[in-house]
């Protein structure tokens, strides 16, 4: 009688390996993640605070510097000031997602939680341009979880809430892009706004912009020791991660709890599979470029609106105070998470994340147009319509780069996750670092610019920025994007 072999796809579990021990929990737990998911979304959310905090008092600050020679050409220094990050982060990405990959997760999450205690509170005591600058640099430099976090949210639940869990990744990361120039904008010189609390002799009224990097550096602090509680998701054994680990011919069926394909490492026994080169991964890769061009919008149209603002009616903004920015973008965060936290998910189930994608694009375009329109109005009617438009924006914004993280992380197996999210953060983070930089230039371009015959004033920068929409729109057909294999 022939003998009975064992199942090809029988799981096998290391002891001590913190990627079985959570494969395990997988395996039996059945509802959501709800402490894991928490501990995501703390974690975002402080990383994500300070990337746009500054933005609402930028132009003030970049004032107060006495850098720029014309009230026009502050526009063009707060460029350099708000790109200063993503170039740090653009230069590091891909090495803290090899680190995630090699020696897990939480060490990436952890120095990049610390780094926003130290560099962001030195960045709110800046006293020139030039450490302005290189804070912010050093800042995105040591930042380098976004990758290693969506990775780890792929990884701490069963795949049926992988949806949901990157739809935390992307909404907590997004309110702490709305709800850091809330702070900025409500926290900046308390010593003018705030007199009865915070004297012009006090630390607050010699350090104007200090106050909101102080809080979001305690907010970091407390978070950097919630971390030790946070468990590992890498497959590590016999100390080394999986990818340096070589199996057994008895063992080349799953000997990390995932399946063959996945797990069998390069040079790992009878049977192997070689790793997949991640530049010729078309359905990463077309991903990360959409990824990008969308990113550059975004980033652009988060510093735009902010300056746009703040500007004087008279250059066609709307004589906004740092304050008034604040109230519109905390509704614009409360809103966004209602949104992803109840809708989204049942938005991808139904029409998949690609189709989501496009309709947000879709709608995105006559939204933007209207701007200019927006900046006629006065009064309540104004307060209504602007807290509209950017709630709606920063929705559709989301639902975008909700869908691009799913694909993304479909892509490839678990074991290549960090260094994909790392190739990710590096293109996306060059991509935003011209969104600051290019938003700026172009700022101060429409400011002198008012009486022009062709898209004067205002009206050019949400024109170009319906440019780079629509661009991104065109790359979510194929054969640009492609979809991974099941």
């Amino acid at each position: 009688m022939e003998e009975r072999r064992e199942p090809l796809l029988k799981k096998v579990y290391y002891e001590g390996c913190p990627g079985c021990k959570q494969d395990q929990l997988n395996e039996v737990r059945r509802g959501i993640p709800f402490k894991e998911f928490f501990f995501i979304w703390i974690v975002v959310l402080c990383n994500a605070l300070p990337i746009s905090s500054l933005f609402p008092f930028l132009y003030f600050m970049v004032r107060d510097f006495h850098v720029a020679k014309r009230v026009e050409d502050i526009g063009f220094y707060a460029g350099f000031v708000g790109c200063s990050f993503m170039i740090g982060r653009a230069l590091t990405s891909v090495f803290w997602g090899v680190i995630a990959d090699r020696y897990g997760r939480k060490p990436v999450i952890m120095i990049g939680t610390i780094s926003v205690v130290l560099f962001n509170t030195l960045f709110g005591l800046s006293t020139s341009f030039w450490m302005a600058l290189s804070t912010r640099f050093l800042l995105g430099s040591c930042n380098g979880l976004l990758g290693p976090i969506k990775a780890y949210a792929s990884e701490v639940t069963r795949p049926e809430y992988q949806a949901l869990g990157l739809s935390v990744v992307s909404t907590s990361w997004g309110i702490g892009l709305i709800i850091g120039p809330a702070l900025g904008g409500f926290l900046a010189q308390p010593a003018v706004k705030y007199p009865s609390i915070f004297s012009e002799n006090s630390l607050f009224g010699r350090f104007p912009y200090f106050l909101p990097c102080l809080c979001i550096s305690l907010v970091a602090f407390g978070v950097a020791i919630a971390i030790f509680w946070l468990p590992e998701t890498l497959h590590m054994h016999n100390g080394k991660s999986k990818e340096n680990c070589s199996i057994s011919d008895d063992e080349e069926a799953t000997a990390y709890g995932s399946d063959l394909k996945e797990n069998i490492e390069e040079g790992g026994g009878k049977g192997a599979v070689p790793k997949r080169n991640l530049f010729t991964n078309w359905p990463l890769m077309s991903s990360i470029i959409v990824y990008c061009v969308f990113s550059l919008h975004d980033m652009a149209y988060t510093e735009l609106f902010s300056l746009w603002a703040v500007s004087d009616r008279k250059y066609g903004g709307l004589s906004f105070s740092s304050n008034d920015v604040g109230v519109v973008l905390a509704i614009s965060g409360f809103g966004l998470l209602v949104f992803q936290m109840s809708l989204y998910s049942t938005a991808e189930k139904f029409l998949g994340p690609i189709m989501v994608m496009r309709i947000a694009a879709v709608l995105s375009v006559p939204l933007l147009a209207s701007y200019p329109a927006i900046a006629m109005l006065s009064g309540l009617s104004l307060a209504l319509v602007i807290n509209c438009a950017s709630l709606l924006k920063n929705v559709l914004s989301m639902a975008i780069i909700t869908g691009l993280f799913l694909l993304q992380n479909n892509a490839v197996p678990q074991h290549q996750r960090g260094a994909a999210n790392g190739i990710s953060m590096t293109a996306m983070s060059i991509f935003k670092a011209i969104g600051p930089g290019g938003g700026g230039a172009l700022f101060s371009l429409a400011q002198v610019r008012q009486v022009a015959s062709f898209l004067p004033g205002d009206q050019m920068i949400f024109f170009i920025l319906n440019v780079v929409e629509v661009i991104g729109l065109i790359l979510t057909f194929k054969p640009f994007l492609v979809l991974p294999d099941k």
